[in-house]
């Protein structure tokens, strides 16, 4: 498919998401090792390379069928997730076996709907790889929402898990969108508006009413912060943190890192929503130099 005018706008928007969550994914991931835990209190990241995780490359085949289809396509989604699924990038049990099997020949339907006796995943993997869908639907947040839910139903149908990548996808649609001036209050109460009844909106209730603390182990105590890997404990305070510091990603990505947690999917989450509005939002150039690339099959614009 060749992209016409308004499909390259709109890939730019998704890719300059796609570095800020590849980038918060690949240096969040670095504090998981305790030898690194004296730069996280000075806030100095630690020595480059750092290699992304599973939310990195599963955010580079959602926006790899955009660009294919121009909507996504969940049988190309799954195919993608499936065919580009490495084992050592971090991935739960239960989706390593689920990618193992699409691509025996597996029916992804079957699959998704069976995980957790019956009931879906309710985890925090189709929030985390979203952000970029969102960018690319600047234009029209409902359908951000409306498409992040079909992509979400190829590993997680739970409800939660699905709510928590629409809220995902609304914020980065709010925040790409360059007409729109967007401060928390409004991030939020926009995001609010555009999802459904559910422990996710709760919770981003709360996140609401907590815009006036500063800290962020307070905020992350009450709303959680990834450590039950669940959409409802993970998207609330991520986008608090987004809220707190839209235009300046470096502060973004301390104010999440130091909660602890889940840390490479908040930062990723944070970084896809806050990169999203573009140079304003953009990675600092040191800390995207010393992320690892992007893989060779990912979209990129045309010279």
């Amino acid at each position: 498919m060749t992209l016409d005018h308004r499909d390259a706008d709109r890939c730019e928007r998704a890719l300059a998401s796609l570095r800020g969550l590849s980038v918060g994914d690949a240096l969040g991931s670095q504090f998981f090792v305790p030898a690194n835990y004296p730069s996280l209190k000075r806030r100095e990241p630690p020595p480059a390379p750092w290699q992304w995780t599973d939310d990195t490359e599963m955010a580079c085949s959602v926006l790899a069928v955009l660009t294919a289809h121009g909507r996504i396509d969940q049988d190309a989604l799954a195919r993608s997730f499936a065919d580009h699924h490495d084992f050592d990038r971090g991935y739960g049990p239960a989706v390593n076996r689920m990618l193992r099997l699409i691509r025996e020949g597996g029916d992804w339907r079957e699959l998704a709907s069976g995980l957790f006796n019956g009931q879906g995943s309710w985890g925090n993997g189709a929030a985390m790889r979203i952000a970029p869908l969102g960018a690319w639907y600047a234009d029209d947040p409902e359908q951000a929402t409306h498409q992040a839910e079909i992509s979400a139903y190829t590993t997680h149908q739970h409800r939660e898990a699905v709510v928590g990548a629409m809220a995902v996808a609304a914020a980065a649609a709010l925040v790409a969108d360059p007409t729109r001036g967007t401060g928390p209050e409004q991030l939020l109460d926009g995001v609010l508006e555009l999802i459904p009844r559910s422990a996710v909106q709760a919770g981003l209730r709360r996140a609401r009413d907590m815009l006036d603390y500063a800290d962020s182990g307070t905020v992350a105590a009450v709303l959680g912060c990834g450590r039950r890997t669940s959409a409802h404990d993970t998207v609330p305070f991520a986008l608090w943190a987004a809220a707190q510091h839209l235009g300046n990603y470096e502060r973004a990505f301390w104010t999440t890192v130091q909660a602890g947690g889940d840390v490479d999917t908040t930062c990723a989450i944070v970084g896809g929503i806050v990169a999203a509005a573009g140079p304003a939002g953009a990675p600092p150039e040191a800390w995207l130099d010393g992320t690892e690339p992007l893989p060779s099959w990912a979209p990129a614009l045309a010279d």
